[in-house]
């Protein structure tokens, strides 16, 4: 696996590793930190590899390859580096932070609130530790609070308390509006331009649009069969993380969404980029005007815990106010979570499935209207990715799997399918095949989080034999605004990625 170092224990002179030795690991670090500098984190996560293959009792080159794989988002391997530094050096401090920020990623404020709590201790004037521990405890409180108050079994759902005739629409608003029949295909260029323009949809239209979406996918399966019909085609994209000009030149390049022009976009859509709102309206616009021509699959970040922490929830609460995250998580709810494309070519965000014998029919059993479980297969559509080897492997991101290429082909034969495509991952080329080309990653947000030097892609599918054709494109200029602006306050913390 990625990441992974040799066990052979490096050689000793009176119990400390021989000085050579650590003059070549040291050399290979310091390789690996400005490949960490330019960004390159692949390689600079083999490089760190390395390092620990030829110094496996340094506590810094566990923690510097654990900041790497936070930066990949592999937090599993991450949350196991930090482990692994700690053990080497109980009093090194950035091993707790690491750790501290790998297990924030997967949501276990408490485990990273007691690793915080280790520091201070040893550090009792640190003020940066003391500050991370402050923020944390915040996050613990307020998770323990919410639940307190929980009465789920009482509590309305936000859509069924909206009224949008007590939403009026002022005069001086000169945004686009809604026509009377409805979302049509003037409107969405008007809404394009004027969120081009950095200017907000007005709250009544944003309403409207969320509580039609929920009406369309409300009635959709869990997984939904389409066809794509002889002399047409379908554009499939990957993840978007809320990078708004970048979608505008997907249509740009491949044009507008239409009857005659279908997408499907594969999840990821909200989270780390700073225009998440404006994607989603704009994706749930065009669902609304071609429901059978425009297809959405949720994502791992189409979840609350994900919006949390990585900045769809503090953006509409900036631009709209926080009773409208409620619908928009009610509406996530509702996101098909594959797509059987022809009956051959099945499209899901994350990967295949933890277990075997998994059907097609039993994806379109899936009870989705739920905030995702940690694990069965639900999750695994959400979260799992591939691997080189063959079986199944523990999940580089700490929730689900790895699967290798015999258990796609397995599924593969086992369903009548002829490959899959999923997303989730960035890719340098913006586009990866592997298992023998049975897998297929697309990944459609260039230069992601304005710092990996990706290209983005997607893919065309036209029949009968539905061969992926990749349209590679770079990042386009936005307006100044950071990645994460919106984030949890501790995720923008200086250290912390």
């Amino acid at each position: 696996m990625e990441g992974k170092e040799s066990c052979v224990d490096p050689p000793k002179v009176n119990g400390e590793v021989d000085g050579n030795i650590k003059e070549n690991a040291e050399k290979v670090k310091e390789q690996a930190n400005k490949c960490f500098k330019d960004k390159n984190y692949e390689e600079a996560i083999r490089l760190y590899t390395e390092a620990i293959t030829i110094n496996s009792e340094s506590a810094v080159y566990f923690a510097n390859r654990s900041f790497a794989q936070l930066r990949m988002e592999n937090y599993g391997y991450a949350l196991e580096d930090a482990s692994k530094a700690i053990a080497i050096d109980k009093k090194y401090i950035k091993g707790y932070y690491r750790r501290a920020s790998a297990y924030m990623t997967l949501g276990k404020f408490k485990q990273a609130l007691r690793d915080f709590e280790a520091v201070v201790k040893v550090r009792p004037h640190d003020k940066d530790a003391k500050l991370k521990y402050t923020e944390c405890s915040k996050i613990v409180k307020q998770k323990a609070f919410e639940k307190a108050i929980a009465c789920d079994d009482q509590k309305k759902p936000v859509s069924e308390t909206v009224s949008l005739d007590s939403m009026s629409v002022e005069s001086t608003y000169e945004g686009p509006r809604i026509p009377d029949g409805g979302i049509d295909e003037s409107f969405m260029k008007d809404l394009i331009q004027w969120f081009k323009d950095q200017k907000r949809l007005h709250k009544r239209y944003a309403y409207q649009m969320l509580l039609e979406i929920k009406d369309i996918l409300s009635k959709l399966p869990s997984l939904v069969d389409v066809t794509v019909e002889k002399d047409n085609k379908l554009t499939v994209c990957g993840d978007i993380h809320g990078q708004y000009y970048d979608l505008c030149h997907i249509f740009e390049i491949n044009n507008l969404p239409s009857k005659e022009n279908p997408y499907l976009f594969n999840g990821d859509f909200v989270d780390r980029g700073s225009w998440s709102v404006e994607v989603i309206l704009i994706l749930f616009g065009y669902k609304i005007l071609f429901p059978q021509h425009f297809h959405m699959v949720r994502g791992n970040h189409e979840t609350d815990n994900m919006n949390q922490m990585y900045g769809f929830e503090g953006e509409v609460k900036e631009k709209y106010g926080g009773n409208m995250m409620g619908l928009f998580s009610e509406v996530f709810n509702w996101l098909p979570l594959a797509y059987c494309v022809n009956g051959k070519v099945l499209v899901m965000h994350g990967g295949l499935c933890e277990q075997d014998g998994v059907t097609l029919n039993d994806l379109r059993q899936i009870e989705r209207n739920r905030q995702p479980p940690e694990s069965g297969n639900m999750c695994d559509l959400l979260w799992s990715d591939p691997q080189l080897i063959k079986g199944r492997g523990t999940s580089k991101r700490g929730v689900s799997c790895q699967f290798g290429p015999d258990v796609t082909q397995k599924f593969l034969q086992d369903n009548g399918l002829d490959y899959i495509i999923r997303s989730h991952e960035v890719k340098q080329e913006g586009y990866e095949s592997q298992h023998n080309g049975k897998c297929v990653t697309i990944f459609s947000a260039p230069n992601y989080c304005d710092q990996m030097g990706n290209k983005g892609a997607f893919i065309t599918l036209r029949p009968p034999d539905l061969k992926p054709q990749f349209t590679q494109f770079q990042a386009v200029e936005h307006p100044k605004m950071q990645p994460m602006a919106y984030a949890n306050s501790f995720m923008r913390m200086p250290g912390m990625f």
